[in-house]
């Protein structure tokens, strides 16, 4: 169990304290235990009673909570006021701007107890007439449960494409003479999809057996003589097919192409954007592909909030095949995160140093993710920031701006003669925080202006740059980094998503900045 479900559970329990109106310093200790765990270094299930019971922040009686947990995984008290709690004032509970105090003042004073209810409530403007509540407040839980409820019946690519692919094994393996492959919004590579769509063609139909899953499956039998027609139907997005003819009965895509007097277009890029005009003028985009990344940036160690230490980050990098490893931890404004003050950074350079005189010609390179503060600077010196090799700039707090404040803030970041990159530009959360509104091709232009490279955050909940803005990022000659944000060692398997992503923008190998070999990467950065 890793610390961050441990400290999710104990800010949980504290909350159903509260909730139910239990004693406030206990509650708080609860929460503050949360927060103490999240930047615990140590793996709290790796020590014993006596060790959790000393730990910093977390004290004799939350300690024994956690052995409890990391020893049988469940904890008592939290199953006893879950099972004491309406099902709905929980969903309450996980919606944003809504702490326990004011879920239970909904739920007994107002008798609150859905999502739905509470909707309404915002709905009819009768929240704001509530105890601690206000017009503001309203409209914020109002946008947050929409949000919600527009997400549901949604899943993230990362979470289907395993079990996809398997099923698809399962069904050759059931049924050797059809042809079996994915299609839909899973094979386009989309980053939230639906559904799963999988073809089977066969010359006679048939019996798929019921098969387990929370993702919805949806299949499409055919003959075999209709296979590529089948197949590209269900696979474009409909803007994409509305511009092709295809006929009945082709049993390739690729004839359908030439039907069309067009290049064979991926997949990934048919959403109806440019891929038809692209293919008639032979002019589609070689897209990256995951063996054309040399190194990984953007990566935590345990210095800041990363599980694995310095050493094993760089190890697993270099055994993945990559040429150079880049860390960047958290910077000093990050307290939440552990982050790096001045005498740690010098700390972690001399580890570099060493570790990069024994594992040469592998190479480590010095970086920071320095936190963009609410007036646009970072949060170093200037005699810190020149340490670095590179430096990736991100907001991480204040999230709640406006366009106009979040422009401002972000181009004045960009605008810092020691950003290399914009990290997760808008910090969305897919399906869970939409993020803040920024004006793209204003952010894309101040990049464009001062030789920053975008990220494409390849955490499969982030996927930040959207991949509908790698088109106009690669007209104004904007690379991309494709990061995976690894907080571990497997963290580094994140880096497939991003990729995928980058395909459906059009993203080539060579305007992405962690294709570029060691030597390359070196001479830009001094550049």
């Amino acid at each position: 169990m890793t610390n961050k479900e441990i400290s999710s559970l104990i800010k949980l329990t504290g909350q159903l304290m509260e909730l139910h109106g239990e004693n406030k310093f206990k509650t708080k200790s609860y929460a503050n235990a949360s927060f103490q765990i999240g930047k615990n270094p140590k793996q709290l299930d790796q020590l014993n009673l006596l060790e959790l019971e000393g730990a910093y922040g977390i004290g004799k009686s939350i300690g024994a909570k956690i052995f409890e947990l990391t020893t049988t995984g469940k904890l008592t008290v939290l199953e006893e006021h879950i099972n004491k709690t309406p099902k709905g004032v929980l969903d309450i509970l996980t919606v944003k701007g809504v702490g326990a105090s004011k879920v239970r003042v909904l739920w007994k004073d107002m008798e609150i107890e859905s999502m739905g209810e509470l909707l309404q409530l915002c709905e009819e403007n009768r929240l704001i007439e509530v105890k601690g509540f206000g017009a503001k407040t309203q409209e914020s839980i109002k946008q947050n449960i929409q949000y919600r409820i527009s997400s549901e019946g949604k899943f993230h690519y990362a979470a289907a494409e395993n079990f996809a692919l398997q099923l698809v094994d399962q069904l050759r393996n059931l049924f050797p003479n059809a042809q079996v492959e994915l299609s839909g919004e899973i094979r386009r590579k989309c980053e939230i999809i639906e559904q799963i769509d999988i073809i089977i063609s066969s010359e006679n139909e048939v019996e798929i057996p019921e098969f387990e899953s929370n993702i919805p499956i949806v299949f499409h039998q055919c003959k075999s003589s209709e296979f590529g027609s089948v197949q590209l139907k269900t696979t474009g997005s409909e803007s994409h097919i509305k511009l092709l003819k295809i006929p009945d009965e082709v049993s390739s895509e690729v004839e359908i192409y030439k039907l069309n007097e067009l290049e064979y277009i991926e997949p990934e890029l048919r959403e109806g954007l440019s891929e038809i005009s692209w293919a008639k003028s032979n002019s589609l985009p070689t897209l990256v592909k995951d063996e054309d990344l040399k190194g990984i940036l953007h990566n935590h160690s345990n210095y800041s909030d990363g599980r694995n230490t310095l050493e094993e980050m760089a190890v697993a990098c270099r055994d993945l095949g990559m040429e150079y490893f880049g860390i960047a931890d958290h910077s000093k404004t990050a307290v939440y995160a552990n982050g790096l003050y001045p005498e740690d950074v010098l700390k972690q350079h001399q580890e570099i140093d060493e570790l990069n005189q024994k594992m040469s010609p592998f190479k480590i390179l010095k970086g920071i993710e320095s936190d963009i503060l609410y007036d646009g600077s970072l949060d170093y010196e200037e005699d810190i920031l020149r340490l670095f090799d590179y430096v990736v700039a991100s907001v991480h707090s204040q999230l709640k701006m406006d366009e106009a404040k979040a422009n401002e803030r972000l181009i004045k970041a960009i605008e810092n003669p020691y950003t290399t990159i914009l990290g997760h530009p808008t910090s969305r959360l897919l399906l869970s925080r939409k993020g803040y509104p920024i004006n793209h091709k204003k952010i894309i232009d101040a990049c464009a202006a001062n030789n920053v490279v975008i990220e494409i955050n390849a955490n499969p909940l982030r996927l930040d740059l959207d991949w509908r803005h790698i088109q106009y990022a690669l007209e104004k000659n904007v690379m991309l980094s494709i990061n995976p944000d690894a907080h571990n060692t497997e963290g580094f398997n994140h880096m497939h998503y991003g990729v995928c992503v980058a395909r459906k923008g059009g993203l080539t190998k060579a305007m992405t900045f962690n294709a570029m070999s060691l030597s390359e990467i070196e001479t830009y950065l001094v550049k």
